[in-house]
């Protein structure tokens, strides 16, 4: 079993970009697994860790509903968003500077092969992260991420949740919002959730801005230890 897993840090990168890196690695990946099925031989399968920001675009899951997005093509170019409809599950979200996004792509054969497992470990690394930061986050039953102040009226949401799995190899991942601009959550249906909000890491704290290369040196530690596993620096390739 392989536990390492290569980590790059692509920085501010278009989405369609990053998504057809994902799917180049995520192949990759199947390709080593199908190739030593057939040939009953036994190569170590990678695993990476992709950190990303993204310009204002908006995304939606296979069983997402359209009508979640609130605003037309017009509308959109004149916020400078783009949107696409993904193979990830999970309904819609938004994705823009100041938001830490994360894509494991992981063969969760070097780990351990569950699913739900998969996505309370990711939700865990969150609320940990968060925990350093003097919050109290948790996850809210039947609604995958993370949130704040459950089960009240002023529940919200702080990082959004969408996977993909096949033959136990992962793609896509997680969203933290750090220094988002929350405006653009006004313009979608966040993830389908009429009535809960959307909240970022500096309005908690009340602070103009986080540093993002701490919160991420933070999810890393939680993630190498939730996951145990090692995890290798390179330069991003992209």
């Amino acid at each position: 079993m392989n536990k390492k897993v290569l980590l790059q840090d692509l920085e501010l990168k278009d989405y369609k970009e990053t998504w057809d890196y994902q799917e180049l690695l995520f192949q990759k990946t199947l390709d080593v697994k199908i190739a030593n099925r057939r040939k009953n031989t036994s190569i170590e399968t990678p695993n990476h860790f992709l950190f990303v920001e993204h310009p204002h675009v908006f995304t939606l899951g296979k069983s997402g509903d359209k009508q979640h997005l609130l605003v037309d093509e017009a509308q959109l170019k004149a916020k400078n968003a783009k949107f696409y409809k993904i193979n990830r599950g999970g309904d819609i979200t938004y994705h823009g500077p100041g938001q830490i996004v994360g894509y494991p792509i992981l063969d969760l054969d070097n780990f351990f092969t569950d699913i739900h497992k998969y996505l309370r470990l990711l939700e865990e690394m969150v609320i940990l992260t968060l925990t350093e930061y003097g919050l109290k986050a948790e996850r809210s039953i039947g609604e995958t991420g993370v949130w704040l102040d459950v089960g009240t009226p002023f529940a919200r949401k702080i990082c959004a949740m969408g996977v993909r799995a096949s033959r136990w190899v992962t793609m896509h991942g997680f969203a933290l919002n750090v220094n988002a601009d929350l405006g653009y959550f006004d313009l979608m249906v966040p993830c389908g959730i009429r009535d809960k909000a959307v909240t970022s890491l500096n309005v908690e704290l009340g602070k103009k801005e986080i540093s993002m290369v701490e919160v991420k040196e933070k999810l890393l530690d939680h993630f190498a230890t939730l996951f145990e596993a090692k995890m290798i620096r390179q330069k991003a390739s992209v």
